[in-house]
């Protein structure tokens, strides 16, 4: 008998399109279940689910009411909103699967030129029969991108900097000068030193504990109020509401963001409604590329689940 296999919040509705199901009974749910209630009835028989990043938490609660699952497989291969250890005293084998770094790093840039170009405001005005031209772009060559975060996606980032003629800082708490020197990036050092020159600061960090709230109100009151904050890494790294204060009260220029505390983002919240705010709704990773992987290796982790001999296992 084949597994029942369920995929969960494929928005786009791709998943069974790009790779080959026929070994699972599969059900594919595109609409984020908002109640865990919900979630729980149509999760109650299948043996798998695959996940896409952290779009629905796994907790202790849930593996508890779902007795049938064996396997849980995610895309890539961290996902802050599994508890591993629940996975396991539920005996639950969790998986996951390549990607690549590449479509945050464009979509970061995305976000960074569309800010200093006023690229929305100027195309809605253009698809409107609005003024031609009402705004003054921000030049970057010469200016200062800050990275928070230096690692496979932060050096990507700081690399296309340098080809618009822009400086580069890093900082994160164990970054060393020779690792960046490698790159032609100057270290800070400390974060505030960052804040303080950055004319783009742009957040790169894995979210855990340590990193929680890394930027609050004190950092954010360092930037210029010309300065843009970037984040396309997690929300949890910057204290929220005192980012909307800055943005409300003008303090800096404005915020590119791709992630958020709650997703999806709520009908008339504050961040939808800002003019300072340019926002995607997290689509850092979301490319043909990385789906075709994601969805393929899901596949072979479950083939070889059924097999005996699981790959890709993530352990706590």
């Amino acid at each position: 008998m084949r597994l029942r296999c369920a995929v969960l919040d494929d928005y786009q509705g791709v998943a069974a399109g790009l790779a080959d199901w026929s070994s699972v009974e599969l059900t594919v749910h595109r609409e984020h279940f908002s109640s865990r209630d919900a979630l729980v009835s149509a999760l109650r028989d299948v043996e798998v689910v695959v996940v896409m990043r952290e779009r629905t938490p796994f907790d202790a609660d849930l593996f508890s009411r779902l007795p049938s699952l064996r396997l849980l497989v995610t895309s890539g291969m961290r996902n802050a909103s599994i508890d591993l250890g629940a996975a396991a005293a539920a005996g639950v084998v969790v998986c996951g699967t390549g990607s690549t770094s590449g479509p945050p790093v464009e979509l970061t840039w995305a976000l960074i030129l569309g800010l200093a170009r006023h690229v929305v405001v100027e195309n809605s005005a253009f698809r409107a029969d609005g003024p031609w031209q009402s705004t003054v772009g921000t030049g970057l060559a010469g200016k200062t991108l800050g990275l928070l975060g230096f690692g496979k996606i932060g050096v990507q980032v700081g690399r296309v900097a340098r080809a618009f003629g822009m400086s580069v800082a890093a900082w994160s708490a164990n970054l060393t000068a020779e690792r960046t020197a490698a790159e032609g990036v100057r270290l800070a050092g400390s974060l505030e030193e960052l804040a303080g020159r950055s004319d783009v600061l742009s957040v790169h960090l894995v979210l855990s504990e340590r990193t929680r709230g890394v930027v609050d109100a004190s950092v954010l009151g360092l930037l210029k109020p010309s300065a843009f904050f970037v984040n396309t890494s997690r929300a949890g790294l910057v204290d929220q509401a005192a980012l909307v204060e800055a943005l409300v009260g003008g303090r800096i220029a404005g915020a590119g963001l791709d992630v958020f505390e709650e997703e999806p983002l709520p009908a008339g919240h504050v961040l939808r409604r800002l003019p300072n705010v340019l926002a995607t709704p997290h689509i850092g990773y979301v490319t043909d590329g990385n789906y075709s992987v994601y969805f393929r290796e899901a596949v072979e982790d479950i083939l070889a689940f059924a097999a005996g001999s699981p790959v890709r296992v993530i352990s706590g």
